[in-house]
């Protein structure tokens, strides 16, 4: 889709505004709207912020970061690729947009434009990632001053799918229409939690789909009198919430799901590959950095904690649930393209832009330095 194909569909469809829309280094999703009438110079032109928002926490508080005070700004680009219309709120649509700076070059604190180097950088070596992440939350509803689980259902339990039936199926029809593809729903570990799997696609796009994927649940969990949150741990006495990233290396074709899954080798231990163990062992190498990052507010470290399976520990293995890194099983049929690495300590309070581009320089770490990420744990490691 161009920008053309975005102006005649919100003709098209008489929306009167549309949102610029982007994640902030603080994991909060932000943006202004253009009415429509002035969309096609918006599109060109962008629209103006304070270099200062990237220093807002997500407590609305500025941190101190040199060059993001008063004075400056950068433009909200949109990208038109990403344009959808917005099911669950009146007359709207919403593009995600890039920092882009006054002198048309990308702003170097613009998390996209960073995933985007990461990928080109991948690029010059061959080769191109996919992701595809689960996105945990629960529903939680008003009782008195404070907000409770909208109900009491048991971790995969049928009645669970029931008793919220109808705001899960309206955000399916929602993110259906926005061209999300879905895998799987369940509910989860703690009461009225849910867990939402999107299918793997390519990395940029998976990142985009988290965007969309929050800014759905919670706009059609609003409609129906619910409070949808992703926050790491909502309630201290009840399972936290995680935003699992399923990674895979893929070489060959440039499009998704072709070509060669680089993670993938037959004769290797559970089919994962001597690259893909490379890979862990970035990703391990600097583990505590990309906490900082892919756990991005003290709500966090709530929620990950020793037997929990949460992953507090620093060890990979297969299916090893307690360990940052999972290998999980293949697909009986399709291992050479379902092998992925599961990263299990990120959650929403994560830009997922900065997560995944993250994720994918240390792991090109590992393989460039060749890092061995030792033995996979055979055990569970709150047991030693």
């Amino acid at each position: 889709m161009n920008a053309q194909d975005v102006i005649q569909q919100v003709r098209n469809a008489d929306l009167r505004l549309v949102r610029f829309l982007y994640c902030d280094n603080g994991g909060i999703i932000r943006g202004k709207a253009t009415h429509a009438s002035k969309l096609a110079t918006r599109i060109s032109e962008g629209i103006g912020q304070t270099l200062a928002m990237q220093a807002f926490t997500g407590v609305e508080t500025l941190a101190v970061v040199e060059g993001m005070g008063p004075i400056g700004e950068f433009r909200l680009i949109p990208d038109p690729e990403t344009f959808v219309m917005l099911p669950y709120v009146p007359n709207a649509g919403s593009m995600l947009c890039d920092m882009i700076r006054t002198d048309g070059k990308p702003w170097e604190a613009c998390p996209r434009s960073f995933l985007k180097r990461m990928i080109a950088q991948y690029g010059e070596q061959g080769m191109r990632a996919e992701a595809a992440v689960e996105h945990e939350f629960y529903f939680a509803r008003k009782e008195g001053d404070k907000y409770v689980p909208a109900d009491d259902s048991l971790c995969y339990s049928s009645r669970g799918l029931d008793d919220e039936a109808e705001v899960v199926d309206a955000i399916l029809a929602a993110l259906e229409l926005e061209g999300v593809s879905i895998e799987l729903f369940h509910t989860e570990l703690g009461p009225a939690q849910q867990e939402l799997s999107i299918r793997h696609t390519g990395i940029l796009r998976a990142a985009d789909n988290v965007c969309l994927v929050r800014e759905t649940v919670r706009g059609v969990a609003r409609a129906f009198n619910l409070l949808a949150s992703f926050a790491p741990k909502p309630f201290l006495d009840k399972a936290g919430s995680g935003a699992h990233i399923h990674l895979s290396l893929w070489g060959g074709e440039n499009s998704e799901s072709t070509g060669t899954n680089l993670f993938y080798d037959a004769g290797e231990r559970g089919g994962l590959s001597q690259l893909g163990k490379y890979f862990i062992g970035g990703v391990l190498r600097h583990i505590r950095g990309l906490m900082a990052i892919t756990c991005g507010s003290p709500n966090s470290y709530r929620r990950i904690l020793p037997h929990y399976w949460s992953s507090a520990y620093e060890a990979y293995g297969f299916d090893n649930r307690e360990g940052a890194i999972r290998i999980p099983s293949p697909f009986w049929g399709r291992e050479a393209e379902s092998i992925n690495l599961e990263i299990k300590f990120a959650d929403h309070s994560g830009n997922p832009y900065l997560s995944m581009g993250a994720l994918m320089a240390a792991g090109l770490d590992g393989i460039k330095n060749s890092i061995d990420p030792g033995e996979p744990e055979e055990i569970d490691p709150g047991n030693y």
